[in-house]
Parts: structure tokens; C-alpha cells; sequence
């Protein structure tokens, strides 16, 4: 696979998928730029080798082709701020307006395009409407890990229609990170599962059992976990179908020698909002009317103990309802342990994107960590051991 670091772009238009699938506030101002800066040294590097981007992506769901909340000219201005340039903008990404301004784009320029999303045919992976796309550019950069584990006309089947592609930095780095803590991490091995579901984790949990030191379990999975163990959880999420599941993944880890560590005390809440009555009690035993929305003090003690002392750590999901500051306390506190575990312990640490990304974030430590991913489930199931689309579609001769 190339990368761009082996290709010079001088005198040459490159298309760009880049992630741009960033939170809008009210007021259209983006509250989280992580992605967009990202995507900074893929960009700068076609603009220094004397190349023009034209750059493409989606933003949101929009389920009636175009939207003006959806409009990723809301993005110009910023765009045009960060890069020091003015962004071009296409008020479509395959029509009149994108193929002139494609083709007057000279060395050095920025063309956005419309959202791809405003044409269905982007997430069905049509032929037709990823040939369009592809004659705008004469190679072919995807830089969008995000979206690498998805077969859009974007992401994966525009490759066959060029003979230049290459990986950006984004998705090189995404692969280099997960291939370091899937191979070469060094022990003691922690991975940190959290999130509502243990559905939506089963294979990455499975994966890791045969790689990993330690599992920590927190979040909304844990109190399925309890329940299976004969616990009460009150109001708690539960996948009542994935109880036997638990039981499980508790006797692999004990058969491959892997500490699996559980909450051993829950805040309780008897509604769901930040506001509500809360408590502390132990794991299992919540009672009727009440709900599991974070992991107590002394889970907290445990888990930290376990992640300050890991030399390779993995964190996907939270611990709690981190959107409510009352319950967020023991997801900022793992990400404390993470930051200290990292500068203190020289640990590699390796933050799963989603949930994950956006807790590091918010609590001001994204970057006193290894690597912050900028895809969430493109991660997992890379991880676990998935063909990615957008990584393929990059391979093929």
C-alpha cells in the first residue's frame, strides 16, 4: 500500500476522502476540530509538493438528500482559517459546479465538494456515482479511517478507477497504532472495555483475550455481567440475551490466565439525568427504581491501580453516562490514570475513537496520550481481524 509520503503530487489534482463528520453546534460552529486537524498533514503535504486537494466528505445523516444543517459549507471558514487559504467551496459533489471548479483548481488551491451524502448512491456504493467522482481528481488519497470499514462509492470502490491511490497519514497511522497494540505491545497489557453493550464488543473482547494481561469491564455492559452472576441492577442497562455470553468470557479469561476486573461498586441514580438522586452501593445489588450510570470510588481505586501499573493499554468506551458531569467522574478518572500511566509509566496508550475519543477530549488530555483514534468502530474491526473496504479498495493493483 502507498503512502503519501512515497508520492509527489507536484502538478497533480488530488480527491481527498477525508472525515470532515464533525458536531455542529446551533449556530453551525464546530465543537470538536479533532478530525478536521487530523487530516492537516495529509493536506499540507500535496499543497507543499506543489499539488492541489479537492477534498470529499459526509457530514451527519441526511435522510433527504440536501439539508443546509448537513452542508458542509459550514466548514469553509474554518477550513479557510486553518489552511491560511481560501477553501473553495462546490455546492455539489459531482455536478456542474464541482467539475469546473475541479478543473480550474491550480497548484497550491483547496476545493471542497458538497456532502456526499445528499446522493444516496454514496452509501450504496454505486459504480456509476463513484466513476463520477473519480473524474475529478487524477489520484486518489483516502485519508478517511473513520469511514475505512465501510464499502461506499467514497471510500472503497472509487480505487478501481485509478492508477495512483495512496494512504494518508490519518489512515497510516490508525493501521501503524492498532498493528503496535495487536503485535508488539509490551507487557503488562491492559485493555479498558466500556459503552453500553457487550453485543457491540464481543469479537474485540474475544480477540484481545488471547493478547492481553488484564480486561477491564465498566459502562452500561457491566451490568449484564452482574446480573449473570446473580446480582440485582435495579433499572440498569441489561442485555438479558448475552447473559450466558458473560459467563462465558469469565471462564476464557480465567482459562488464558487474563485478571478480568468488574465494578465492585456502582453511583446509582433513580432517573436518568444528570440532576437525579444519587448513590453509591455495591455492584449487584441495586435496587428496584434505580440505575447503574457510573462506576463507584472504589472501582475506581482498582481499575487506576491496574491501568498505572500497564505498559500497553487499549481504552474503548466509558465507564458511565460521561455526558452528565455527575456520573462523569469515574470516566475522567480512568483517563486520568491513562495520562499518568502514559507520562509517568512510559506506557503506550491507544484510545479507540467515538465515546472514547470524545471523553479524553473533554476532560483536556487528548494529547498527553499515545494516539487517539479518530474511528470507532473502523477501529474494532480492524482489530478484529475484519478486511477494511477502504484499506482493501488502497491494495488493489
Amino acid at each position: 500500500m502507498k503512502t503519501v509520503d512515497s508520492f509527489n503530487f507536484s502538478g497533480r489534482k488530488a480527491l481527498v476522502r477525508v472525515d470532515f463528520n464533525v458536531p455542529l453546534n446551533e449556530k453551525f460552529e464546530i465543537t470538536d476540530d479533532t478530525r478536521i486537524k487530523a487530516t492537516i498533514p495529509t493536506i499540507t503535504k500535496i499543497l507543499n509538493d506543489g499539488g492541489a486537494a479537492i477534498l470529499m466528505s459526509h457530514l451527519g445523516r441526511p435522510k433527504d438528500g440536501p439539508t443546509d444543517k448537513f452542508s458542509l459549507r459550514h466548514l469553509v471558514t474554518p477550513l479557510s482559517l486553518i489552511f491560511g487559504r481560501t477553501v473553495k467551496f462546490a455546492d455539489d459533489c459531482i455536478g456542474e459546479s464541482a467539475v469546473s471548479l475541479a478543473a480550474g483548481l491550480q497548484p497550491g488551491e483547496i476545493l471542497l465538494l458538497e456532502n456526499l451524502r445528499f446522493y444516496k448512491e454514496e452509501e450504496k456504493g454505486d459504480q456509476a456515482f463513484a466513476e463520477k467522482l473519480s473524474t475529478l481528481g487524477d489520484v486518489w488519497v483516502n485519508d478517511a479511517f473513520g469511514t475505512a470499514h465501510r464499502a461506499h462509492a467514497s471510500t472503497a470502490v472509487i480505487g478501481q478507477f485509478f492508477k495512483d491511490k495512496v494512504a494518508g497519514y490519518v489512515l497510516q497511522a490508525e493501521l501503524d497504532n492498532a498493528q503496535r497494540v495487536l503485535e508488539e505491545a509490551e507487557k503488562p497489557f491492559t485493555a479498558i472495555m466500556g459503552g453500553a453493550k457487550i453485543s457491540d464488543k464481543i469479537l474485540i473482547i474475544e480477540k484481545l483475550l488471547d493478547k492481553v494481561d488484564n480486561l477491564i469491564i465498566g459502562g452500561g455492559m457491566s451490568y449484564t455481567f452482574a446480573k449473570a452472576q446473580g446480582g440485582s441492577i435495579g433499572s440498569s442497562l441489561l442485555e438479558a440475551d448475552k447473559q450466558e455470553l458473560t459467563l462465558e468470557l469469565i471462564e476464557k479469561a480465567k482459562a488464558k490466565n487474563v485478571k478480568l476486573y468488574l465494578p465492585v461498586d456502582t453511583v446509582i441514580a433513580n432517573d436518568f439525568k444528570n440532576d437525579a438522586e444519587r448513590k453509591v452501593v455495591n455492584a449487584g445489588e441495586i435496587p428496584d427504581g434505580w440505575e447503574g450510570l457510573d462506576i463507584g470510588p472504589e472501582t475506581v481505586k482498582l481499575f487506576k491501580e491496574v491501568v498505572e501499573g500497564s505498559k500497553t493499554i487499549l481504552w474503548n468506551g466509558p465507564m458511565g453516562v460521561f455526558e452528565f458531569p455527575n456520573f462523569a467522574k469515574g470516566t475522567n478518572a480512568i483517563a486520568a490514570a491513562v495520562v499518568q500511566a502514559t507520562e509517568e509509566n512510559n506506557a503506550f496508550s491507544l484510545i479507540g475513537g467515538g465515546d472514547s475519543a470524545s471523553a479524553i477530549n473533554n476532560a483536556g488530555y487528548g494529547d498527553r496520550v499515545s494516539y487517539v483514534s479518530t474511528g470507532g468502530g473502523a477501529l474494532l474491526e480492524y482489530m478484529e481481524g475484519k478486511v477494511l473496504p477502504g484499506v482493501a479498495a488502497l491494495e488493489e493493483v
